[in-house]
């Protein structure tokens, strides 16, 4: 399957609810390659829509690719190429999985350059706001297709020591212990984004397209912030995955998430 990032969501609210729904079932596997989907009556009956609204849907859906009309078969799911394998990540070991995935994936650095901190990262990192910071964007991608955007904040006394070359070609926690920081922590959230026109383009997605979203800050000995990262990731690419155990006694009894390796 070939995804067409330039063609967008169908206008209207309640057809960009119903294309993102179907596109996130046919993803998912609800519904499978050469399967059939409902008809247009039936789905408005469905969302509890018009039918003129699940029409625009799926032409929306024809145009990125996901299904394709046929006549006297209505819309049949297209068969997507494995041009890329879907990832997953233990959440509990989310850091240590990330640093190995840049080891066993490919970057492509989109900009370099040094700028003015944002009051957010600079608040993030404990730096004064509008401290100069290096700023690199850079999508990853696996067999070739693109599953994450990446933004990272470096304060400058700590990046002026790799170059745009530097960090094209190694993994940016290489780079930050070449220069001699030595990382102790992290904190990081997970939640979820749209994609801009610009990250639409970059990731070969939809504008407006769901994206889970990591934020990390990383900290050294001292607890000084040394790197913002901001990533999307394409939800039909990569996940998030918890092993948890039953612990304790009586009514103390607990989940408690399982410290380990990949499934």
């Amino acid at each position: 399957m070939t995804i067409n990032a330039h063609s967008g969501l169908p206008e209207g609210g309640k057809a960009r609810r119903v294309y993102l729904l179907l596109r996130d079932e046919i993803s998912n596997g609800v519904f499978k390659d050469g399967a059939r989907l409902p008809g247009e009556h039936k789905l408005a009956e469905q969302f509890d829509v018009s039918r003129i609204t699940i029409r625009r849907a799926l032409e929306a859906l024809a145009a990125d690719g996901w299904i394709e009309k046929k006549i006297g078969a209505g819309s049949v799911v297209r068969a997507q190429e494995q041009t890329g394998q879907r990832m997953s990540a233990d959440f509990a070991t989310l850091i240590p999985h990330l640093v190995e995935m840049d080891r066993t994936t490919t970057a492509r650095l989109l900009s370099f350059s040094y700028d003015n901190a944002p009051a957010s990262v600079a608040d993030a990192l404990g730096i004064p706001e509008g401290a100069d910071v290096q700023k690199a964007v850079r999508v990853r991608s696996s067999g070739g297709q693109p599953f994450s955007h990446l933004t990272t904040f470096v304060p400058k006394d700590i990046a002026v020591s790799y170059d745009e070359a530097d960090l094209a070609t190694q993994p940016l926690f290489r780079l930050l212990e070449r220069s001699g920081v030595s990382v102790e922590s992290a904190h990081q959230t997970v939640t979820a984004a749209l994609a801009t026109p610009d990250v639409a383009d970059a990731l070969e997605v939809s504008v407006g397209s769901p994206l889970l979203f990591v934020q990390r800050v990383v900290r050294d000995a001292n607890g000084q912030g040394v790197e913002h990262l901001s990533a999307l990731y394409r939800p039909d690419l990569f996940r998030l995955e918890m092993s948890l155990a039953r612990v304790g006694a009586g009514e103390a009894r607990h989940w408690e998430p399982v410290i380990g390796g990949l499934k």
